[in-house]
């Protein structure tokens, strides 16, 4: 492992010190920063020449800013002889137009695909995509990792039984996802209408399956972003009779009016993990943040001796 160099952006360090740790590595040194004028500076403070290394940054909100530091950080890294450059992106940002859905608008998941690929990155590593397919945007080898066994362990450990859960898809984009989760926890299987109005709202109108009444209703999602769809969903359920309502997701985005909606909503637990750090003035008492550290370490790992990472959930589900 001494060739390997694993470096953090400023997104999320937290999140790389819990992976250097699970693999026993030093974090190693880089100094970040801006020119008065607001441009990124960035410096590596180790020798990578001939160096496997893995540069950790969600692309979270500002999202203008950290992909940014990103591409400064993979053309430095390639600039200095690097031998190869993986760019673990935990959380992907510009996710949502992955697709021309109506006439003249772009396509930016593309995009920033193709300027990440550009700028140098040689690999890409990041975990639940908004959509699968955007792992066919870029132009380099993309490993894409799940959060479900994170997620699923979780609520396992509540000691639910297959009789009182339904597991319960907020929207039909989300059906696959929650069959998913449906055969590790059991239970039943719902899926709430869902009619976007425009981009910013959405209406929720009827729920698909059940029952409901005096169950545990569990609810998964990519990324809780706004909160509308989410909540929605939640008070649909709450008002089909379910005794109790867990959400969760990989990404916490919490933006705009999340943190009110989510305190507001009938929701027992909201388990979201730490691919986006969670700042103090997000925090609600009934959050619960689980770490991915240790399943993007293993992919690192895995990466670098150039072995399976599908195995890796198959290990797992076991």
């Amino acid at each position: 492992m001494r060739e390997l160099k694993i470096f953090s952006g400023r997104a999320n360090p937290d999140l790389t010190d819990k992976m250097c740790r699970h693999l026993h590595l030093e974090q190693a040194k880089i100094t970040l920063g801006k020119f008065p004028d607001g441009e990124n500076y960035c410096k590596l403070d180790e020798d990578v020449r001939g160096r496997d290394v893995f540069l950790v940054q969600p692309t979270s909100p500002p999202v203008n800013d950290t992909l940014m530091e990103l591409l400064i950080m993979i053309d430095c890294c390639k600039r200095a002889s690097a031998e190869r450059i993986t760019a673990v992106i935990p959380y992907f940002g510009y996710a949502r137009q992955d697709r021309k859905d109506e006439g003249r608008v772009p396509i930016t998941a593309k995009l920033a695909a193709n300027i990440i690929t550009r700028a140098g990155a040689d690999r890409v590593l990041t975990m639940d995509l908004h959509a699968a397919q955007i792992q066919g945007f870029f132009d380099v080898p993309v490993d894409h990792l799940y959060a479900a066994p994170v997620l699923n362990e979780h609520f396992i450990d509540l000691g639910l039984t297959d009789d009182e859960i339904v597991v319960v898809s907020p929207d039909e984009g989300s059906i696959k996802r929650a069959v998913g989760h449906g055969k590790r926890l059991g239970g039943s299987l719902a899926i709430v209408d869902k009619r976007r109005m425009s981009a910013t709202e959405v209406r929720q109108s009827t729920i698909i399956g059940g029952p409901l009444e005096g169950k545990v209703a569990l609810m998964f999602d990519d990324m809780i972003s706004t909160a509308g769809s989410i909540c929605g969903a939640a008070q649909l359920v709450h008002d089909a009779g379910a005794k109790a309502i867990h959400i969760a997701c990989t990404h916490g985005v919490f933006c705009g009016p999340a943190i009110e909606r989510l305190r507001n909503a009938p929701i027992d637990s909201i388990v979201v993990t730490d691919s986006i750090p969670i700042p103090q003035e997000k925090q609600l008492p009934n959050l619960v943040q689980l770490s991915v550290a240790p399943l993007l370490a293993e992919a690192i790992k895995r990466i670098h001796h150039d072995q399976s990472i599908s195995e890796l959930f198959r290990v797992q589900e076991k």
